[in-house]
């Protein structure tokens, strides 16, 4: 156990205090002799800066977006499969693969074969209406968001499929004796057992897409401007293209600490549904 901890403690933490030290120096790449210790300069500028401010709206609207349309999908797609049907195993797989494609695969996929204004799927079908769309340079975030949503509501799925599968059979054919319409049953019955699941994923997808960069990368490298750009695409933008060391780990630790912040406050709310729920049983 100690052995874990401490690899733990090695490989998050001490990458975390170098951020933390970086933060506090004025350390431009292009001019490494220049280095100096500035204090909290780094923060006040990155709280200056309307760039940042821009780019964390995006990544606000990008999470939110991505994780309440996959729940959606995920929820519809998942209603679907918990019933009987010819075929549901294959349904079931290709509906799984979006998640299995590794994340710059599927973010060149959607790039060069689907919204490709010259040769993309998408443009093809809409070509006998005479409509030609370059989704990547005029709807650069939703074009982001749409690529996300393909590989994240296979996971909402699962997850409420399984919440599904977990509901006790006699309870809902029980309601079904007493004259519970479908909906009524879904309304009263179904979703309040599948909210803990519901919210789980959120936690979960909302936690990973904090971290979304090859996806804005590949598609569309943050642009037109910082149109696309979210917090970890403008971070490398600053660190690896503006060679400002200090500027970027203020912006990594503020995005770090505000991330802390949300997933715990999160992940108690979750916890108090899971108590709740169990209490309920």
């Amino acid at each position: 156990m100690l052995p874990a901890l401490v690899f733990m403690i090695v490989v998050t933490q001490v990458p975390f205090l170098f951020t933390l030290f970086y933060s506090t120096q004025s350390w431009n790449l292009v001019r490494p002799g220049s280095r100096e210790f500035v204090g909290l300069d780094n923060f006040a500028a990155v709280f200056r800066d309307s760039q940042f401010w821009t780019v964390t709206l995006n990544t606000v609207v990008l999470i939110v977006g991505t994780v309440v349309i996959s729940v959606a999908l995920g929820l519809f797609f998942a209603l679907l499969l918990d019933r009987k049907f010819l075929g549901r195993g294959i349904v079931r797989t290709l509906l799984i693969t979006p998640f299995l494609v590794t994340p710059v695969a599927a973010a060149l996929l959607w790039k060069t074969s689907l919204l490709s204004p010259t040769n993309g799927l998408v443009n093809w079908l809409l070509s006998p209406f005479g409509v030609r769309v370059d989704f990547l340079s005029q709807f650069p975030l939703a074009s982001v968001m749409a690529e996300l949503v393909w590989q994240w509501t296979p996971f909402m799925m699962l997850l409420i499929l399984a919440g599904l599968q977990s509901m006790p059979k006699d309870i809902q054919e029980a309601a079904r004796v007493d004259g519970a319409t479908s909906l009524r049953l879904f309304r009263e019955l179904t979703l309040p057992h599948l909210r803990r699941f519901i919210e789980l994923g959120t936690v979960l997808g909302a936690i990973y897409l904090v971290n979304t960069f090859d996806a804005v990368y590949m598609m569309t490298s943050g642009g037109p401007g910082v149109a696309s750009a979210n917090l970890p695409f403008y971070i490398y933008q600053r660190a690896f293209l503006g060679f400002d060391i200090g500027q970027a780990a203020a912006m990594g630790v503020v995005t770090v600490v505000g991330t802390i912040v949300v997933a715990t406050l999160a992940i108690r709310l979750l916890f108090k549904s899971f108590s709740v729920t169990e209490e309920a049983a």
